[in-house]
């Protein structure tokens, strides 16, 4: 056996990497994450607003349920509140805006199918969620497989998102799996699963430098690189 396999899986993640996260500057979840802890009485200008905010950013790309866990961990009532709170802030904004593609997205996903490899969508946020950005954008059977967190025990860091990604498309070794992710932990988990390559995306909420430190093998401006880097 090569002690290179080919890649026959790319996982992808969504918000930030193939779709659009906001409009400017304006970041569409982090709003939504700024909306939600309003409603447990964490307001900006505040001391706490500005920590939680700091967490929030730092966090980007775990679990929204794992993140609002962390914020309010004596209150699991205050957690669950603020998660509800966020799907709803998350989407009215996607009603009032809608989303955009990031450029080059699906031409990306048109190559790599094309080639013969597989690809399976990640995102940090719920099925409903999930299921919201793929009818807003029209993805409905572009990718092989789409995961969240609902669908595994542990969600990013940890690496069984794309571990089940491996297992239910039938990939024979983890080296042939290439992780594209613009967030520290998409890329953690990628490396703590065994991919071959982990591709920190420069769109994303995360810098180069903490994409580095978190195990990227490669960086790219945006997810249109990837053929490329794969091939």
């Amino acid at each position: 056996m090569s002690s290179h396999p080919h890649v026959s899986l790319v996982c992808c993640g969504l918000v930030g990497t193939t779709v659009r996260d906001g409009f400017g500057q304006e970041s569409m979840v982090e709003r939504a994450f700024s909306e939600a802890i309003a409603t447990q009485g964490v307001v900006a200008g505040t001391s706490d607003y500005a920590r939680c905010m700091t967490q929030i950013s730092r966090a980007r790309g775990r679990s929204t349920v794992d993140v609002f866990h962390d914020l309010f961990p004596d209150n699991e009532a205050r957690g669950q509140a603020a998660s509800l709170a966020f799907e709803r802030s998350y989407r009215a904004a996607v009603g009032r805006n809608g989303l955009t593609v990031l450029a080059g997205a699906e031409a990306t996903l048109d190559k790599l199918t094309g080639s013969g490899i597989q690809a399976c969508l990640i995102t940090s946020l719920s099925r409903e969620m999930l299921s919201l950005i793929l009818d807003t954008v029209g993805w409905r059977g572009r990718f092989d497989l789409a995961l969240c967190p609902d669908d595994v025990s542990r969600a990013f860091p940890w690496p069984d998102l794309v571990l089940t990604a491996v297992l239910r498309l039938g990939v024979g070794d983890v080296r042939e799996v290439a992780v594209a992710s613009g967030t520290e932990s998409g890329v953690i988990a990628g490396r703590r699963a065994g991919a071959r390559v982990m591709a920190g995306v420069l769109t994303g909420p995360h810098t180069p430098a903490r994409l580095r430190r978190a195990g990227a093998t490669h960086l790219i401006d945006s997810i249109a690189d990837l053929p490329d880097l794969v091939a």
